[in-house]
């Protein structure tokens, strides 16, 4: 890695134009140094699909288990002690998407039990009636906020009312899963940012522990009273591990889709001829949905921890140390994808790994893929003439790739 490369990127990682759009910056990554490391983000980027593909697979040497412990082990002891519930949650909790094989295989057969395929397809109707609902509301208007409307309410209520949430409670839900997704942002968090991420996660898990309880004395059929008996030869969740495992749910369980959708129409909308060739043959709509995963995914980039000193294509990592698995960049890498850089929704293959791959492939990804076509097919129908209100667009996080809002008319 040459020190030009290192002067030039660091800056631009940093710089509020990566999040508008961070893939110039990682095609150079990819290009001139595809595992990286970054004294900006204090940890490694992987940026090329063959590395993450090989990262995926050896969890032995690259695990989810602990890969919060630097960020609390740097912190003075007075600071640490204060976020003692933030790193409780992160660092010993054992939720699904932090640990490794074998408790991770255990976690994943005891959750899997209670979010099966048969339990997904039974929520077609539920989910087209709720589309049906937010598009009714702001129909007479000609013009919404496609986040706001439409993107963020759909899955948050679909994950709110599987695990037993009330609808008026959802709105809590959307600051909470923001306040926590600000921790992990950078290898450097703020205590100011960590002591509302800590806020936040408190709150969450106390009122997902309150739901618990009551599920526990009135059994219903519901996501979180099928994780309070999930039970395989005996074996059940403990409180923290179930807690843990739907804190993952609330956040993954709408941000993922509500990016899906957002970003899908925004890439329909600035590429108009993929918009009149799937208005016309919805037919393509399966495969344009894994194409928007691939060409704008929604969640950017994977944490992971390097287990043990190693050396990973000449670079020496240190036990420890974190690994971010850029998934964006991956996907839009052209020793895989032809013409990575154009939207083509009917591309085949399309090896993406916009939803991750092997033991930690998202449990909720037929889900989304579920939610999102019937959306998008719902706006294609209703609104003949939708186009973009303003081109000056806000996205939220490099963790995320997730819009503020998403301004139209129709």
């Amino acid at each position: 890695m040459s020190t030009s490369l290192s002067s030039e990127i660091e800056p631009m990682m940093v710089a509020p134009t990566f999040l508008d759009n961070p893939y110039p910056t990682l095609a150079r990554l990819r290009a001139e140094s595809p595992v990286y490391w970054s004294d900006a983000w204090n940890c490694w980027l992987v940026t090329s699909y063959e590395d993450n593909m090989a990262i995926f697979r050896d969890p032995d040497r690259f695990g989810n288990s602990g890969r919060f412990n630097r960020v609390f082990g740097v912190l003075p002891a007075d600071l640490r002690a204060e976020l003692n519930a933030l790193e409780h949650h992160f660092v010993r909790s054992g939720g699904i998407v932090h640990s490794d094989p074998p408790a991770h295989t255990r976690l994943r057969n005891l959750v899997h039990m209670a979010f099966t395929p048969r339990i997904i397809r039974e929520m077609t109707a539920q989910i087209e009636a709720i589309v049906a609902r937010l598009l009714d509301r702001v129909s007479a208007r000609g013009q919404m906020d496609v986040v706001r409307d439409l993107a963020y309410p759909l899955p948050a209520t679909v994950i709110a009312s599987m695990l037993g949430v009330p609808e008026t409670d959802i709105d809590h839900f959307k600051q909470w899963s923001f306040d926590v997704l600000q921790f992990q942002t950078t290898g450097h968090a703020a205590p100011d940012v960590l002591h509302r991420s800590q806020a936040a996660l408190r709150s969450m898990r106390s009122y997902l522990k309150r739901l618990a309880e009551e599920r526990r004395a009135d059994a219903r059929n519901d996501l979180m009273t099928a994780l309070v008996k999930a039970e395989d030869e005996g074996d059940r969740l403990s409180e923290d591990e179930m807690l843990a495992t739907c804190v993952t749910f609330m956040i993954a369980g709408h941000e993922t889709t509500t990016n899906l959708i957002a970003n899908g129409l925004l890439s329909l909308l600035r590429n108009p001829d993929q918009m009149e060739r799937l208005r016309a043959d919805r037919s393509l709509m399966p495969g344009a949905i894994e194409e928007f995963l691939r060409y704008e995914s929604p969640i950017q980039r994977n944490r992971r921890v390097v287990r043990c000193d190693t050396n990973y294509r000449g670079k020496q990592m240190a036990e420890g140390q974190v690994m971010l698995q850029m998934l964006g960049a991956a996907n839009r890498d052209a020793q895989v994808f032809a013409d990575a850089e154009t939207l083509d929704i009917t591309r085949s293959p399309n090896p993406h790994i916009a939803f991750g791959f092997g033991i930690h492939f998202c449990l909720g990804a037929p889900l989304a893929r579920l939610e999102a076509p019937i959306a998008l097919n719902a706006i294609l129908d209703r609104m003949p003439t939708i186009r973009l209100a303003s081109d000056s667009l806000l996205w939220d996080s490099s963790i995320m790739r997730g819009l503020h809002a998403l301004p139209v008319l129709f």
